[in-house]
């Protein structure tokens, strides 16, 4: 059973820093893709950042040069660094698995070929 569980949120003031960590159980694929989402109240889910099994990197313009996606290779884990956070970025946070690279993405995908999805973590940050 795949399992995919967030944690590292919380509340920070603007140019703060959190570490989302993203713990992938049971997802035994050779070729993937695991990607960040946010979604704040009242919009729509966005991709923030997605990695590939090749280890290419992809995010949303908003946050390039802030956030850092990553992974641990042995244990199949993904973090999320952010830094210089802003109020904009508060959201709650998802990671996502699709079995299916990104590799080379100007973007990343959006959360239809996601196929399994964590619970969320809050992110608040104040001015």
């Amino acid at each position: 059973q795949v399992r995919l569980v967030e944690s590292g949120g919380g509340s920070v003031q603007a140019g703060g820093s959190l570490r989302l960590s993203c713990v992938v159980s049971g997802f035994t694929y050779s070729t993937y893709c695991i990607g960040w989402f946010r979604q704040a109240p009242g919009k729509g889910r966005e991709a923030v950042a997605a990695i590939s099994s090749d280890g290419s990197t992809s995010y949303v313009d908003s946050v390039k040069g802030r956030f850092t996606i990553s992974q641990d290779n042995v244990k199949n884990d993904v973090y999320l660094q952010m830094n210089n956070l802003k109020p904009d970025d508060s959201a709650m946070y998802y990671c996502a698995a699709m079995v299916a690279g990104c590799r080379g993405a100007s973007r990343p995908p959006p959360a239809d070929p996601y196929v399994h999805w964590g619970q969320g973590t809050q992110v608040t940050v104040s001015s």
